[in-house]
C-alpha cells in the first residue's frame, strides 16, 4: 500500500513538472532579492485628487513581451500594438502593467521596441506603474536587469515595489513577486507597515504583481511565495476598512476570482503567446473564447468599482481593431460600520522564494 502511494506521488509530481515545463516554456529563474534604494524611502508615488479625472478611471493588464516584430511565435505583434493604441484610447488616470514588458529584460532591442511601439502613451503623458515580472531577468545579471528596467521606467528608478496614492480613496501596491513575499522578508515588512497604516479615506486597495496567488490549475500555478501573500491579505482584508483587489499576470489568458472576500484577477494577455486554461469551477469568467488578448478598465463611480473586460476579437488580423467587453464586474466600497478593529500579521523572517 505505501508503495503504491508512493508511485502515486511520484507520478504527480513527474506531471506537475511536464504539465509546467509545456505550458510556460521558457520561463528563466527567478532573480534574488536585493534592497532597494530610493530617496523616497515611503516608496510612494502621490496623485492628488483634483489631477484626476471624474469618474476616475484606470487600466490593468500585462505580459506583451515586445520585442521584434518578426518574433510571432513567443508574441503576437499585431495584438500587441493594437492593445497599446486601445489602452492609449482610454485615457486612463493610470496604467498598471503586469509585468513581462520585454520578451528579454537583458535586451536593449526589446525595451527600444517597447519604446517606440508605446510612444503614444509618453505624447499621452500617461501615468504607467509597472511590476518586474520574469521576463524582465531573462538573458542579464540581477544588476543589469533593474537598471534597464529602472531605465524603462524612471518613475519608479530604485525601487522593485512601491505604492501609489491614486487620490484619497484608491490605495495601490506594485509588488516584485521576484522577490521574497513570504513572512519576515523585507518586501513583506514593508507592505505589512504600509497596510497597517492605511489612511482611512482608502476605499480600495490594489495590489498587483506578476505571478498569481490565485488561478486555474492553481496546483501548478500558484507558488509557495505567492500562496503565502494571499494567506496574509485574507487577514489583512477580513480587519480593513478597505475593499481589495488583487490582479496578476504571467498566465496568459483572464481569470477571475473572489476567495475570502478579495478579488483576484489574472490579466496576461497583453500580446504574448496566448495559454489555454482548464477554468474550474472557482472560476467567474467560464467563456470558452480563446485567445484572451485583453485589459480590464476600472472606473470609480461613488462608492463602487465598475470594471469590464475588454478583448480583441479580430486578432489575427494584421491590424486587427474589433473590441468587445466579455465580463463586467462590479466591486462595492466597504461600509465602514462593519469593519473590526486592525490586527497585525507579523512574522519571523523566511526568506526563501520556492515553487
Amino acid at each position: 500500500m505505501r508503495y503504491g502511494q508512493a508511485v502515486q506521488g511520484l507520478i504527480l509530481c513527474l506531471v506537475a513538472s511536464l504539465w509546467m515545463s509545456c505550458a510556460i516554456a521558457g520561463e528563466p529563474p527567478r532573480a534574488p532579492e536585493r534592497p532597494t534604494t530610493s530617496p523616497n524611502p515611503a516608496q510612494l508615488v502621490s496623485v492628488a485628487d483634483a489631477e484626476l479625472h471624474d469618474p476616475l478611471v484606470f487600466v490593468i493588464y500585462g505580459d506583451m513581451r515586445f520585442t521584434d516584430s518578426k518574433e510571432t511565435n513567443a508574441a503576437n505583434p499585431g495584438a500587441r500594438r493594437a492593445l497599446v493604441e486601445k489602452v492609449a484610447s482610454e485615457h486612463p488616470d493610470a496604467l498598471f502593467v503586469t509585468g513581462d514588458v520585454p520578451w528579454h529584460g537583458g535586451s536593449a532591442d526589446d525595451y527600444q521596441v517597447f519604446a517606440q511601439e508605446a510612444v503614444v502613451w509618453q505624447q499621452q503623458h500617461l501615468r504607467v506603474y509597472p511590476v518586474l515580472g520574469n521576463h524582465e531577468f531573462s538573458q542579464c545579471e540581477q544588476a543589469h536587469c533593474l537598471e534597464n528596467w529602472w531605465q524603462a521606467f524612471p518613475q519608479v528608478q530604485g525601487w522593485r515595489w512601491y505604492s501609489v496614492a491614486l487620490g484619497t480613496q484608491i490605495r495601490a501596491f506594485a509588488l516584485d513577486s521576484n522577490a521574497s513575499l513570504l513572512a519576515g522578508s523585507q518586501q513583506r515588512l514593508w507592505l505589512q507597515e504600509e497596510l497597517e497604516t492605511l489612511p482611512d479615506t482608502v476605499r480600495f486597495v490594489i495590489v498587483t504583481l506578476h505571478h498569481p496567488p490565485v488561478a486555474d490549475q492553481g496546483l501548478f500555478i500558484v507558488r509557495r511565495n505567492e500562496r503565502a501573500l494571499a494567506k496574509y491579505l485574507k487577514t489583512v482584508a477580513s480587519h480593513s476598512t478597505a475593499k481589495f483587489i488583487v490582479c496578476s499576470g504571467h498566465v496568459h489568458n483572464y481569470e477571475r476570482f473572489r476567495r475570502d472576500g478579495i478579488l483576484y484577477l489574472v490579466s496576461g494577455g497583453g500580446g504574448a503567446k496566448p495559454l489555454h486554461v482548464h477554468r474550474g469551477r472557482g472560476d467567474l469568467y467560464q467563456d470558452a473564447e480563446f485567445p484572451n488578448y485583453h485589459y480590464i478598465r476600472f472606473e470609480l463611480q461613488g462608492d463602487q468599482l465598475s470594471a469590464e473586460m475588454v478583448r480583441l476579437e479580430d486578432y489575427d488580423n494584421p491590424t486587427p481593431q474589433t473590441w468587445a467587453i466579455r465580463d463586467r464586474f462590479e466591486v462595492v466600497a466597504r461600509a465602514r460600520s462593519s469593519v473590526p478593529a486592525r490586527v497585525s500579521d507579523r512574522a519571523p523572517y523566511d526568506a526563501g522564494v520556492t515553487n
